[in-house]
């Protein structure tokens, strides 16, 4: 990020633009309870409406005051300490090979059904992705080996439309059919984006098919005409026809360099709060990048309904699960396979590594910033310690805790 916007004062966020618009939006618009939930949560995030607790410096006197996070996985202020757990705990299985980036996307002919069918067709994806992929590593013609990988998914372009796609990073090679030698991929990457693009639209469209004959699918609104035989097998025939664009880009030959752009994708929301420019007039202003026009950043207006409208189209069905492991990397493997790749690869985890995963908030704040907010911020000598819980406003009054010397 620019430096210079560190120091812009009153950032506008998504939660602003909850708090501002959202009674008047979930008044005109029914939705869903999970939608009405994330809303309320990001709308309430780090206030009192949450509670909190009081500190006071042990040396100095300063007090700081600290609100709650909602922790719902769609809101942008909620993500950078899970995420960075969740790397700490990845890179236990990081390999020392080449590392690849696939990205698997559906046609825009089939965004209308899915904003419909999102549990169904986005496990679809999955299924279909994953499947490709673990096919065609085990043929002797491309790899002849059994690979390991991590799916994560995404539902949005930059201009916050539903776009859905799934990101792969997948490591250059896989542990042989026998389980006794590690087999590197050749020629750049061991499946042709030709072949593994037909074969996932194949399998895509065959389980497309089984859920329509087990009735599995809705068909309500602008698609209602789908629920019509006749008319779901004229838009299957377009989707045959259709080339299915899968992209793979150019290998990773750093490991830390692997995790540091995994952390661009793990838990990723819809837009961040420094995409947002401004609120005015009942409009919303935030950057984006035009991938069609040279990957040049661009600021769109949007009314702000229109604007909370395009966010609750990213809201995932309850207990939906965004990030997926395969092969190798699945829980099943992860303990034996992938540490006999790591074996036979010469690699071995690393202690600190692993007890990241356990660290308290304060301390892996303090690794990742080199600030720790345990140290007073006035005197800079002190610790700050709880003094007072606070209520959720509206609930009981703050009560004391014992005093920590």
């Amino acid at each position: 990020m620019d430096s210079s916007k560190k120091n812009t004062p009153a950032q506008v966020e998504v939660a602003d633009l909850f708090r501002q618009f959202g009674p008047a939006y979930r008044e005109s618009h029914p939705l869903p309870m999970r939608m009405l939930k994330t809303m309320s949560a990001i709308e309430r995030c780090r206030t009192a409406a949450l509670g909190g607790h009081v500190e006071q410096c042990d040396v100095c006197g300063h007090i700081r005051i600290s609100y709650n996070s909602c922790r719902n996985r769609h809101c942008p202020k909620c993500q950078s300490l899970v995420k960075e757990r969740w790397l700490a705990a990845r890179k236990r299985d990081l390999l020392p090979v080449e590392y690849f980036h696939i990205v698997f996307t559906i046609p825009d002919l089939l965004n209308p059904l899915a904003l419909r069918n999102q549990r169904v067709v986005y496990n679809l994806l999955f299924k279909a992705a994953s499947e490709a992929l673990l096919t065609l590593s085990k043929d002797p013609k491309h790899l002849g080996a059994e690979i390991g990988f991590i799916s994560i998914l995404h539902t949005w372009g930059q201009n916050l439309m539903d776009h859905p796609h799934l990101h792969c990073l997948v490591p250059g090679g896989g542990l042989s059919l026998k389980g006794q030698r590690w087999i590197s991929s050749r020629g750049g990457f061991f499946i042709p984006v030709k072949v593994l693009s037909r074969l996932f639209r194949g399998k895509f469209l065959f389980y497309l098919k089984e859920a329509y004959r087990g009735g599995k699918l809705k068909f309500v609104g602008e698609i209602r005409s789908l629920g019509d035989t006749r008319k779901f097998q004229m838009m299957m025939d377009q989707l045959y026809r259709k080339h299915w664009v899968i992209y793979c880009k150019p290998p990773f030959q750093s490991a830390q360099y692997v995790i540091e752009y995994l952390g661009r994708y793990t838990h990723r929301v819809a837009i961040s709060n420094n995409r947002m420019v401004k609120v005015e007039q009942e409009k919303v202003t935030f950057s984006w990048r035009d991938y069609k026009d040279g990957n040049k950043n661009k600021q769109m207006t949007v009314d702000a309904f229109e604007f909370i409208r395009r966010f609750l189209l990213h809201i995932l069905p309850d207990n939906f699960v965004k990030i997926r492991h395969y092969g190798l990397l699945s829980n099943r493997n992860r303990k034996t396979k992938l540490r006999r790749c790591q074996k036979i690869l010469g690699s071995t985890s690393n202690g600190k590594q692993q007890s990241t995963e356990s660290e308290g908030w304060e301390e892996l704040l303090f690794e990742l910033t080199g600030i720790d907010p345990r140290i007073c911020p006035c005197c800079k000598k002190g610790q700050m310690i709880a003094r007072e819980i606070l209520s959720p406003q509206g609930h009981a009054p703050p009560r004391k805790v014992r005093w920590v010397a």
